[in-house]
Protein backbone atom coordinates (compact mmCIF):
# COMPACT_ATOMS: atom_id res chain seq x y z
CA UNK A 1 0.00 0.00 0.00
CA UNK A 2 1.35 3.41 -0.99
CA UNK A 3 1.31 6.49 1.21
CA UNK A 4 1.91 9.92 -0.35
CA UNK A 5 3.48 12.61 1.80
CA UNK A 6 1.78 15.99 1.44
CA UNK A 7 4.44 18.67 1.60
CA UNK A 8 2.77 21.46 3.55
CA UNK A 9 1.99 22.48 7.12
CA UNK A 10 -1.56 22.05 8.39
CA UNK A 11 -3.65 23.54 11.17
CA UNK A 12 -6.79 22.10 12.70
CA UNK A 13 -9.30 24.80 13.59
CA UNK A 14 -12.75 25.55 14.87
CA UNK A 15 -14.32 28.42 12.91
CA UNK A 16 -17.32 30.69 13.45
CA UNK A 17 -18.54 30.20 9.87
CA UNK A 18 -17.17 29.37 6.42
CA UNK A 19 -17.18 32.92 5.05
CA UNK A 20 -13.39 33.35 5.33
CA UNK A 21 -12.25 29.88 4.28
CA UNK A 22 -9.83 29.92 1.33
CA UNK A 23 -10.87 27.02 -0.86
CA UNK A 24 -8.19 27.70 -3.49
CA UNK A 25 -5.59 25.49 -1.81
CA UNK A 26 -5.27 21.87 -2.92
CA UNK A 27 -6.20 20.64 0.57
CA UNK A 28 -9.07 21.96 2.66
CA UNK A 29 -11.29 19.77 4.84
CA UNK A 30 -14.51 21.06 6.42
CA UNK A 31 -16.63 19.19 8.95
CA UNK A 32 -19.96 20.41 10.29
CA UNK A 33 -21.99 18.94 13.11
CA UNK A 34 -24.71 20.22 15.40
CA UNK A 35 -21.95 21.23 17.84
CA UNK A 36 -19.13 22.67 15.75
CA UNK A 37 -17.66 23.72 12.44
CA UNK A 38 -14.14 22.36 11.96
CA UNK A 39 -11.52 23.11 9.35
CA UNK A 40 -8.23 21.46 8.41
CA UNK A 41 -6.19 23.72 6.14
CA UNK A 42 -2.77 25.06 5.26
CA UNK A 43 -1.37 26.88 8.29
CA UNK A 44 -0.82 29.98 6.15
CA UNK A 45 -4.52 30.04 5.23
CA UNK A 46 -6.19 29.80 8.64
CA UNK A 47 -9.09 32.25 8.51
CA UNK A 48 -9.31 35.28 10.79
CA UNK A 49 -12.55 33.97 12.29
CA UNK A 50 -10.92 30.84 13.73
CA UNK A 51 -12.14 30.43 17.30
CA UNK A 52 -9.47 27.84 18.16
CA UNK A 53 -6.53 26.46 16.22
CA UNK A 54 -3.84 23.86 16.64
CA UNK A 55 -0.81 24.32 14.39
CA UNK A 56 2.06 21.98 13.63
CA UNK A 57 0.49 19.10 11.70
CA UNK A 58 1.93 17.18 8.73
CA UNK A 59 -0.03 14.80 6.51
CA UNK A 60 0.05 11.87 4.15
CA UNK A 61 -2.69 10.13 2.21
CA UNK A 62 -3.37 6.57 1.26
CA UNK A 63 -2.80 6.55 -2.49
CA UNK A 64 -5.47 5.48 -4.94
CA UNK A 65 -9.20 5.15 -4.68
CA UNK A 66 -10.18 2.87 -1.82
CA UNK A 67 -13.19 0.67 -2.34
CA UNK A 68 -15.65 0.85 0.55
CA UNK A 69 -15.38 -2.93 0.94
CA UNK A 70 -11.71 -2.63 2.00
CA UNK A 71 -11.50 -3.10 5.73
CA UNK A 72 -8.79 -2.32 8.23
CA UNK A 73 -6.42 0.03 6.42
CA UNK A 74 -6.99 3.02 8.68
CA UNK A 75 -7.15 0.68 11.67
CA UNK A 76 -3.76 -0.82 10.81
CA UNK A 77 -2.15 2.61 10.45
CA UNK A 78 -3.69 3.94 13.66
CA UNK A 79 -2.69 0.79 15.59
CA UNK A 80 0.93 1.00 14.42
CA UNK A 81 1.11 4.66 15.42
CA UNK A 82 -0.67 4.12 18.74
CA UNK A 83 1.73 1.29 19.64
CA UNK A 84 4.49 3.88 19.24
CA UNK A 85 2.63 6.54 21.24
CA UNK A 86 1.91 8.72 18.21
CA UNK A 87 -1.48 10.40 18.03
CA UNK A 88 -3.19 11.09 14.74
CA UNK A 89 -6.01 13.07 13.20
CA UNK A 90 -7.73 11.28 10.32
CA UNK A 91 -9.86 12.77 7.55
CA UNK A 92 -11.77 10.55 5.17
CA UNK A 93 -12.99 11.57 1.74
CA UNK A 94 -15.02 9.61 -0.76
CA UNK A 95 -11.84 8.29 -2.42
CA UNK A 96 -9.34 7.81 0.38
CA UNK A 97 -8.07 8.67 3.86
CA UNK A 98 -5.69 11.39 5.01
CA UNK A 99 -3.68 10.97 8.20
CA UNK A 100 -2.15 13.88 10.07
CA UNK A 101 0.37 13.65 12.89
CA UNK A 102 2.09 16.37 14.84
CA UNK A 103 5.18 17.64 13.05
CA UNK A 104 7.56 16.39 15.75
CA UNK A 105 6.26 12.81 15.23
CA UNK A 106 5.91 12.84 11.45
CA UNK A 107 9.30 11.42 10.42
CA UNK A 108 9.02 8.70 13.07
CA UNK A 109 5.50 7.88 11.81
CA UNK A 110 6.70 7.51 8.25
CA UNK A 111 9.61 5.32 9.32
CA UNK A 112 7.33 3.03 11.37
CA UNK A 113 4.88 2.65 8.52
CA UNK A 114 7.67 1.99 6.02
CA UNK A 115 9.12 -0.70 8.32
CA UNK A 116 5.68 -2.33 8.35
CA UNK A 117 5.25 -2.71 4.62
CA UNK A 118 3.90 0.65 3.47
CA UNK A 119 5.57 2.24 0.46
CA UNK A 120 6.25 5.97 0.90
CA UNK A 121 6.00 8.41 -2.01
CA UNK A 122 7.36 11.93 -1.72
Amino acid sequence: MELKIINQDFSICKVEDLSQVDYSDDFCFVSKTDEELSLVCNTNLVPQNAIERDNGWKAFRIEGVLDFSLIGILSRISTLLAENKIGLFAVSTYNTDYILTKEENFDKSIKILEQNGFEIKL
